[in-house]
Order: C-alpha cells, then structure tokens, then sequence
C-alpha cells in the first residue's frame, strides 16, 4: 500500500483481544512495506558495517606501499558509500509510507466503529478517551510500525558483523561476539520499569485530555455557574501529575540510553588494548586492528535502534491497548444478511408498544428524559448501551414495515430511519458544507431552513460574511457552531435533518432552546414540510404536541395512552402532569377529583336505576 492508495478499500478485521496482539496484527498486515524497509535498512546498515573493512584494507595498503590495493580500497570504499545513501533514503521513504498507512489503517478502523456505534460510544468509553486514540495513540502506534523493520535490520546486522569478524580475525572476532549479544541484551532488565512507567504517564496524560476535553464542552456551562476556577485548578493538579510522571519516566530512558553508551565504549576500549597488544606481538596487522576497531565503533548505530524497539513498545503497547477497547465494542445485534429492499410504512418498537403510523407526525411525551433518548436511539437502529445488551433479544428488535432494524445493514438503517438526538454536533465548515449531506435531493436547503425558521441565523451569518455580498451559505461556522447561540445551532440542525428528507424522521426535543413564538412557527414548518412522510417527535411542549396527528404517552418504557393532545390533557392525569409540569401534590388532587366525580356519577346512574 502506498500512500496515494489510502484510503484501504477494508482496514480489516483486527485483532483486538490485547494490546500486543493488535500490534502484532498491524504488523502482519504491513508486512509488504515491512520487506520493503528490511531490505533498504539491511542494505544501509550493512554498508555502514562494511566500511571498517575498506578503512582497514586502506591502512594496509599504505603500510604495505601498494597502490594497487590502496586503489581497490578506495573503489570499496566508494561503493559502500554509494549503498549507505541509497538504503539511506529509501529506507526512511519506506519506513514513513509504514509509519502513515498504519496510522491510517488505525483510523479508518476507528472511524468504522465510531459510525457503527453511534451516540452508544461515549455511553461505553469516554470521549476524551477516544479523542486521545484517535489522535496521540495513532501516532504511537505508526511509530512502532516504522520502527519495527529498522530493528530488524539492526539485529541481522549485528549478527553479520560479529559472524564476520569471527572468520575475518578469530582472535577478536570471538571477543566481539561474546560482547555484542551482552550490550544488545543488557538494558532488558530495566525494561519493565520502564514501561511500568511509561504505562503511567499514558494514562495520567489520557485523564489530563478528558478533563481538559469535558472542561471545553462545558465552558459556557462553567462560565455561568462561576466554575471555571475549580475546573482549573483541577486540570492544573492532573498537568503536574502528568509532568512528575513524564519526569520519572525520562529518567528510566536517560539511564537506559547511558547504560547504551558506556557498555559499548568499555568493549571498545577492551578490544583495542587486547588487539594493540596482538599487533606489538605480530599477531595481527594494523590494518586488521583498524578494521576490527572500527567495526566495534559502528556496532552503536544499530544498538541504537534496540533502545528505539523498546522505547516505541513501551510508548505503543498502552497505546495499541486502548485502541483495541475501543474497536472491540459491537453492536449487539449483527445484520441477518437478508436482502430486504429499502423498508417503508409503520414503525413500531415491541418493547414499548410505540406505534408510528406512515406518513403521519407522531409526537411522544416521555418524563424520563434519559429514557426518550435511548428510545429515540433505538428507534433508529442504534445498538443498545452495554448495560442493556444483556435483555435485547432478536424479538425486541424495531420494525419498519414489518422488517427488523438490526436484520439490516447498518448503512440501510440509516438510510430508512435519520434519528437526531438532543445535543447535535455542527461541524466547522460554510454553512453550504453543512447542509451538503445524502439526501433524496426532493428538499432544497433554502426550504429546509425557512421551516425551521433559520432567517435570523442567515442574517447573523450574512453580517459576518467576508464576501462582499454577505452571501450566509458561504460564511464558515466554528466548530460545533461555538460562535451561535444554543436555538441557533439546534435550528441549524433541524435544518441539516429536514434536508435529507428520510423516510422516517425521528427528533428528540428539538425546540428545547428556542423560545415559544419560534417554537410554534418551527413546530408549524417541520409539519408542513414533512407532509406526507412518517415523523415521530419526543418532545412535552404543548404548541408542538398540538400539532401533532397522534400523541403517545410513555410511562416506565411502556405506552399507557394514545390520542390528541387536548383530549389527552383532559383525560389522562400524567399526561397532564409531564406537559403542564404539575407537582405531585396537585397530580394527586387531580386524580380524587377525578374519582369523586366517578362516583357521583355513578350514584346518579343507580338512583335512575332504582327509581
């Protein structure tokens, strides 16, 4: 794979049950690349390696007065320059196209299972925790990968050299190969604690991020409520854990990194003095004694890369594990594989007894906000959370149409049932970018944001507009549309939803942040606009559930009443308490008025009986 190839067709199906497998399975899958890497960094490595032998070659042919060897030394020479650059260069470039499809890999897998989840992820894992997967821990974890095929070609060129110099000249040869194996091998004992703190810093570092990241979401919250020194103060506390930890840390590598350093000059110095020794006796030339002496000087580049392997597995290994979490959560039910067309007509959730006609605007009053939401999620198909996994069944599954929702892919679900939740997310971008989604194309952008009565947000972003007709569709919105107010952005949203025109549209309080008068235009907009289509509102204000075709009351997940609204808050006593916000004492005189009445009225029918 090179990288004007990405994106992958298919990342794949990884191998998530540890952090180790899912870097071992990252690698297996890079394993073109990884040939690719061996072989320029053998070529490179090897080339550094074999240039004491023609330093060595030179100096005996100068002592030896030969032109002739002197010559064929420097040609030596030459060639393996011309090696070392060239393996040089092509192995960084094939090392860094590893390091980036990796992390794309990673991505892309990611990617995958947050689109596959939906809302249920951050219900499973928390945000920061995939913010700090999705961005530092994909870097480590490409880092790992790049670095895995310059280890490999370190340790094959240590083995050649220490063989080498076995056959080139026993008597250092040996010393030389007893020393090797012990340098490479020496720092293996401190390499526990040094990812056993390595591990800690990590995970300081990824509490730090979703601190910082849940004070962010919230500023304006904090800002109200005057918190923002409190959260400060603790996102000071954790910064400084993370600082003492990545101190400790350090500390365990610079000894690591020293350690690598003063055992090789210790074995260099032990084989020069044994090898000046063999000289004065003639045992050996000088020319021999600059080559092996040399051979021993360059054995620190690749010992350095053992240091590197070890550093990128401490640092990727935390990494690759919390990557692994994220992309080990399934939906809870998987698609049945059967061909059904793309479904159309009621839709109905057999756990609650909800029924949605077609084509009609079903709102549902529910008191439990945080119940409405899990069924408005799981009315458009999204996976349960994990804490209900257990008591979802194949028969609980919603039907549109007769058809199972968790019977189809999750790409067609989507595509049937749009479900926009209470808190939806602006991305930065024009506002053009932002209505520009999958749609039927039966709904223009301008109709979409006249019924949700969007002209003040067009004006807001004509004003701050740079072109000079103050065109709104070109004017960028922030991130998370930060720089409108609450109804603004959850205007703009509905706006977003209306243009794609779904089959069913399925909305959970959608005017909560708008005032009245703008609530009923929206209410009146989103009707008139989605005639004739199936729209199912969670919401409890009354100039919206009066508009309504059909109202559903929902209490303890279950449907307890269905009609219109006037007739519901006449009739039915929570009905009333949920719209009109009653307190449980007026609830209660409601409810014995209610029975007096039922029996007054039934002593006259007994006295007509009678009489």
């Amino acid at each position: 794979m090179q990288i004007r190839d990405l994106p992958y067709p298919d990342p794949g199906d990884p191998d998530v049950r540890s952090g180790t497998r899912f870097l071992l399975w990252l690698g297996r899958n890079q394993l073109g690349g990884q040939l690719k890497s061996l072989f320029w960094g053998l070529l490179h490595q090897l080339g550094i390696a074999g240039m004491p032998l023609g330093v060595g070659l030179a100096v005996q042919a100068v002592v030896d007065d030969s032109g002739r060897r002197l010559a064929y030394a420097g040609g030596l020479i030459v060639l393996l320059g011309v090696a070392v650059a060239l393996g040089d260069t092509m192995l960084h470039r094939t090392a860094i196209t590893n390091w980036i499809t990796a992390a794309a890999r990673v991505q892309q897998l990611l990617a995958r299972r947050t689109a596959e989840l939906g809302a249920v992820l951050t219900r499973r894992v928390a945000a920061g925790e995939v913010v700090a997967v999705s961005t530092g821990d994909v870097e480590k974890i490409g880092w790992f990968v790049e670095a895995l095929s310059r280890f490999a070609a370190a340790a094959l060129t240590l083995i050649v050299v220490s063989v080498g110099l076995v056959i080139y000249q026993p008597a250092l040869g040996f010393m030389v190969a007893i020393g090797v194996p012990v340098l490479a091998l020496s720092v293996l004992p401190l390499l526990p604690r040094a990812t056993r703190r390595a591990d800690v810093q990590r995970e300081k570092a990824g509490r730090a991020t979703e601190l910082a990241s849940d004070t962010v979401a919230g500023l304006r919250v904090l800002r109200g409520i005057g918190g923002e020194e409190l959260f400060l103060g603790r996102y000071r506390r954790a910064s400084q854990e993370v600082r003492r930890a990545a101190v400790r840390s350090a500390r365990m590598w610079a000894l690591i990194a020293a350690i690598q350093v003063l055992l090789p000059g210790l074995l260099l110095i032990a084989v020069v003095g044994y090898g000046a020794r063999l000289t004065l006796d003639g045992k050996i030339t000088v020319g021999e004694l600059v080559t092996v002496y040399s051979a021993v000087l360059l054995t620190n580049y690749p010992l350095r890369n053992f240091e590197e392997i070890a550093m990128a597995f401490s640092f990727s290994r935390p990494s690759a594990k919390r990557a692994a979490r994220v992309l080990a959560l399934r939906r809870t039910t998987e698609p049945s594989g059967v061909e059904y067309g793309r479904p159309s007509g009621d839709l109905y959730d057999p756990v609650s007894g909800l029924l949605a006609p077609a084509g009609r605007f079903t709102a549902v009053v529910c008191g439990d906000p945080d119940a409405a939401g899990l069924l408005a999620e799981r009315l458009g198909g999204h996976p349960a959370a994990e804490k209900d996994a257990e008591a979802a069944t194949e028969t609980a599954s919603v039907l549109l149409g007769g058809v199972p929702l968790d019977d189809l892919a999750l790409y067609e679900a989507r595509r049937a049932v749009l479900v926009q939740d209470k808190d939806p997310v602006l991305l930065s971008g024009t506002l053009r970018e932002l209505l520009d989604v999958p749609s039927s194309g039966n709904v223009p952008a301008e109709d979409a944001l006249a019924a949700a009565e969007c002209g003040d947000v067009l004006d807001a972003l004509a004003q701050a507009s740079v072109d000079a007709d103050g065109d709104p569709m070109r004017t960028r919105i922030t991130e998370r549309g930060r720089s409108l107010s609450g109804g603004q952005r959850q205007r703009l949203a509905l706006a977003r939803s209306l243009v794609t025109d779904p089959g069913v549209l399925v909305l959970d309080e959608p005017t909560s942040a708008v005032d009245s008068h703008t609530e009923a235009r929206v209410a009146a907009g989103v009707k008139r606009l989605r005639t004739g289509r199936t729209t199912v509102v969670f919401a409890s204000s009354p100039l919206l559930l009066d508009l309504a075709d059909r109202v559903v009351l929902l209490d303890d997940d279950a449907v307890v009443a269905v009609g219109v609204h006037r007739e519901l808050l006449h009739s039915e006593p929570r009905y009333r308490a949920v719209v009109t916000r009653e307190t449980d004492d007026e609830l209660a005189a409601f409810e014995e008025l209610d029975q007096e009445i039922d029996r007054e009225i039934d002593k006259e029918i007994m006295e007509e009986e009678s009489a």
